[in-house]
């Protein structure tokens, strides 16, 4: 019988061979030359007939308990309707940020300040977004996901009233702040969710599900709000954003169940939905400790997560925030175009992020699963990396006809060559945004939450520097060279980590345990 005081993080691949087995280590003791037996041979039966009732086969990694409220138990369209909810949720954050990208010149022009200043009402909320989650994980981590996530959706509902309100710039970036503060657990704790809730062999899709979301994010904001903008005006963005958080409250109260799952005697179908739904309550008795605000920072001591959120930044910085934060500047001003015009630009990032995501979420698990079945055991989570090479490769790819483009077109006169180079650049985004987050979990599953937050951590710190320097560096390099710059920097500090990481990982990430 699995213990009942265990969490899911707990029922991850153990760092020694257990007392007690699961079928989930089968393979890891089995690779570590233990005397094993065959899956699901040190299950009472009870717990054999349960699983088998439940989902049709032993062979499932975690192995779940008997309680219905246990999240890996739980029906699938139940799993992927929290999914959505929490997905969704990441993706504001980012899509607050980028939201009135599209207005910046009617801001400006209201408030009477220059497009500059107004740009730093998105910097600053990346940077907000980036630190946020470490002060959200730890109460997530005793209260349940759910408390937190409903407390987050209605203070942003308010504050982004506030921010339809304001009158000057310094109440807009203080609301806009406090926006940021407040969205920002699922863009983190998302990682967390999806691993409480999905088995390992179809991580990678679920995982794409929440890393595609958080990415779309950034154009699929100045997108909408381009026509939102130039038809009823940029206020009208702030009150959208707020009738967006108050609906998903709404939603997230009869769909959003609690995946923070600590184990308790098995329950009835009855005791499992107050559990699960209306039980507001502190769900793990264990005392704050101060270090737990700052533990997911520690990970920088991790090699394999290191790198993996290092080389993934890096191409996020380029691929997504240079293609959406500097579009106004690069493209309005080049072709004369309206708010809502400006908006459509960004069509190219959102089917270059949707094609990405089939590449790096299903076709990577498939990629997984079927070598297992070809060498008869798990692949180590370096075999995914093969995928990141075409992701890395065609980044640069699409950062150079995005720059180049720009450059070469002729002013006052539309040309499509830039929106698909960032369409290409957002693909190879995508590809290694999934992949390396999703390699990262699989490399430190034991603290999947973290993971989450720490890389969230790196992106945003790169993604609120950026804006400060890429205005010199167009001025200094050119536009078109600068596309040098972008490739320079994704290979060194992405393309090459990954390939040392491939050869060298899981000697690193063995010895640390």
């Amino acid at each position: 019988m699995i213990p009942t005081d265990m969490s899911p993080m707990d029922r991850e691949v153990p760092k020694s061979p257990p007392t007690t087995k699961y079928d989930s280590d089968y393979l890891e003791e089995k690779d570590a030359g233990f005397e094993v037996s065959a899956p699901g041979s040190f299950l009472s039966e009870p717990h054999k007939s349960y699983l088998i009732q439940r989902h049709g086969t032993l062979d499932l990694d975690p192995i779940p308990s008997m309680d219905p409220a246990d999240p890996y138990n739980w029906a699938s369209w139940k799993k992927i309707a929290n999914l959505s909810l929490v997905a969704f949720h990441a993706c504001m954050g980012t899509f607050t940020a980028a939201a009135i990208i599209c207005a910046y010149e009617d801001i400006a022009e209201e408030l009477e300040v220059s497009i500059q200043r107004v740009s730093y009402l998105t910097s600053l909320q990346i940077a907000i977004l980036g630190g946020a989650p470490l002060f959200w994980k730890p109460l997530s981590h005793r209260f349940g996901r759910r408390p937190i996530f409903l407390l987050s959706l209605l203070l942003s509902c308010i504050c982004n009233i506030g921010c339809a309100k304001s009158t000057d710039y310094a109440s807009m970036a203080a609301c806009r702040a406090l926006v940021a503060f407040f969205i920002s657990p699922a863009m983190a704790i998302g990682s967390g969710v999806v691993t409480e809730t999905f088995f390992k062999h179809e991580r990678a899709r679920y995982m794409g599900v929440w890393t595609l979301m958080v990415t779309l994010g950034v154009p699929v904001g100045p997108f909408i709000f381009g026509f939102v903008a130039q038809r009823v005006g940029y206020r009208w963005i702030y009150w959208t954003l707020a009738i967006t958080n108050a609906v998903e409250f709404i939603l997230y109260i009869f769909f959003g169940p609690e995946t923070r799952y600590i184990g308790a005697d098995v329950q009835s179908r009855s005791s499992a939905l107050k559990t699960e739904y209306m039980s507001i309550r502190r769900i793990d008795p264990t005392p704050f400790k101060f270090r737990e605000f700052w533990h997911p920072l520690t990970l920088f001591t991790n090699i394999p997560v290191l790198l993996a959120a290092v080389a993934y930044s890096m191409v996020f910085l380029f691929c997504s925030v240079l293609n959406s934060v500097e579009v106004p500047q690069l493209l309005q001003s080049k072709f004369e175009l309206n708010a809502q015009q400006l908006g459509l630009q960004f069509l190219g990032l959102i089917i270059g992020s949707l094609l990405g995501e089939q590449l790096g979420g299903y076709m990577s698990d498939l990629w997984m699963n079927t070598r297992a079945r070809k060498i008869g055991r798990k692949p180590a989570p370096e075999y995914r990396l093969w995928l990141s090479y075409i992701g890395f490769l065609l980044s640069i790819a699409g950062m150079v006809v995005f720059l180049v483009c720009t450059e070469q077109a002729s002013t006052g006169k539309w040309d499509v060559r830039p929106i698909v180079g960032t369409g290409v650049a957002a693909f190879g985004n995508q590809v290694v945004t999934t992949v390396l987050t999703t390699y990262a979990v699989d490399t430190y599953p034991q603290d999947a939450g973290s993971v989450g937050v720490f890389i969230n951590f790196v992106r945003s710190t790169w993604g609120f520097i950026g804006p400060f320097w890429f205005t010199s560096m167009f001025e200094s390099v050119g536009i078109a060279a600068s596309s040098g710059v972008a490739a320079a920097l994704i290979m060194g500090a992405g393309f090459l980590p990954m390939a040392l990481m491939h050869w060298q990982g899981q000697k690193w990430y063995s010895k640390s345990d």
